[in-house]
């Protein structure tokens, strides 16, 4: 049986991840002066402008002008006939106190939103997450490191992948297409830039397996992409979430992540569902592993809680189920005591995707020991 899967990425310099990248930027600098901050930011930039709006409780006092230029500048955005750049886009701020009913929900250590929250892991690339996303953001990583390093200064900050894959009985079998834009200077020829990207970057990036005679690759197939970023097209926080996560595999619980400090549920729950399936999937008690949790604004605990393994699974999934709730906590606080989320590690989550990064306090595979003493060693089952 056969089936299509499909996984977008974009680029630092894309207008939504613009925004992102903004919005946890200052969450980030709040964080680290106090990191009891309560943060909720939404960004908005268009041609010349960037607009901050949101909640904030903090005893932190961050120079938000001074934050927001220098991440546009990081990203790329330096020179004004880019239409959008970090010295004279306008930067305003309105910014209200955190409201004192959401502070009184939270001062019961309970839920910092309602939210459905979804943590999926697969036995498929080294990261245990599907090959389309993993394709994806690393061509587009690669784009972006050529273009920082100088190597090929012609390359401006916009772009973006979709990654299209055939599955053969569930497993990844081979690419069907890889569609690339990639923004560039005007005088690069359209030859040579698609060259450059073919060669490269996608397939020095994507394994040769997957690679066939039936692979088809596209390197701006409507031509020229000289006008991008902002002033082509208005970025918004929270306008990825699929790409954020897994891509089209994984099930999304329509929640974003950026600007969102970690008593936000749809945030923290995230990475602790994400932390879960992973181990089920690493532990070999399933190939692939959907971790599902409900939580309602103000209530310390979860409202619903369930796994998914897809006729993957090697132990009974009520005992999986019931292992999974003994070793990791379900409640807010303790999601983010367990975690260690009241650190400044945000930013690098807004591009590139949140999961699959080794590095990440929810990516790591703390508590094996603790499920093999309760679920036995799958070769011993």
């Amino acid at each position: 049986m056969y089936a299509l899967r499909m996984a977008e990425s974009v680029t630092e310099g894309h207008p939504d991840k613009v925004a992102d990248q903004l919005a946890d930027a200052l969450l980030d600098e709040f964080i680290k002066r106090d990191p009891y901050s309560r943060v909720s930011f939404e960004i908005l930039v268009t041609t010349g402008l960037v607009m901050v709006g949101g909640e904030l409780s903090s005893e932190a006092f961050v120079d938000i002008q001074r934050v927001v230029r220098s991440v546009i500048k990081e990203i790329g955005y330096t020179r004004p006939e880019l239409g959008f750049d970090a010295d004279t886009c306008a930067v305003i701020q309105s910014i209200d106190e955190q409201s004192p009913e959401i502070a009184l929900g939270l001062s019961g250590e309970g839920a910092g939103d309602t939210a459905i929250v979804v943590g999926y892991a697969t036995k498929e690339a080294p990261n245990l997450m599907p090959w389309p996303i993993t394709l994806a953001h690393r061509i587009t990583r690669r784009v972006s490191e050529l273009r920082k390093i100088g190597k090929y200064p012609f390359l401006r900050p916009d772009g973006k992948v979709l990654v299209s894959m055939i599955y053969e009985d569930g497993k990844p079998k081979f690419l069907q297409s890889v569609i690339a834009y990639v923004h560039h200077d005007p005088d690069v020829s359209l030859s040579k830039l698609r060259e450059l990207i073919t060669e490269e970057v996608i397939k020095r990036e994507v394994p040769a397996e997957f690679i066939t005679d039936e692979t088809e690759i596209k390197v701006n197939p409507t031509g020229r992409f000289v006008i991008g970023g902002p002033v082509a097209d208005a970025g918004l926080t929270g306008r990825k979430i699929v790409s954020d996560a897994y891509g089209d595999i994984g099930l999304s619980g329509g929640s974003a992540f950026s600007g969102k400090d970690p008593t936000k549920t749809d945030r923290s729950g995230s990475y602790l569902a994400r932390m879960m399936a992973k181990h089920v999937v690493a532990g070999g008690w399933a190939e692939r592993c959907l971790v599902q949790i409900g939580y309602a604004f103000g209530l310390p605990e979860p409202v619903a809680f369930d796994v998914e393994t897809f006729g993957t699974e090697k132990v009974d999934k009520d005992k999986l189920l019931k292992a999974l709730k003994e070793v990791f906590p379900l409640r807010p606080a303790e999601i983010i005591e367990f975690l260690d989320l009241r650190k400044p590690i945000y930013r690098e989550t807004a591009v590139y995707g949140q999961f699959g990064k080794e590095h990440l306090p929810w990516e790591k595979l703390t508590q094996l020991e603790k499920l093999y003493e309760l679920l036995g060693e799958p070769g011993k089952l």
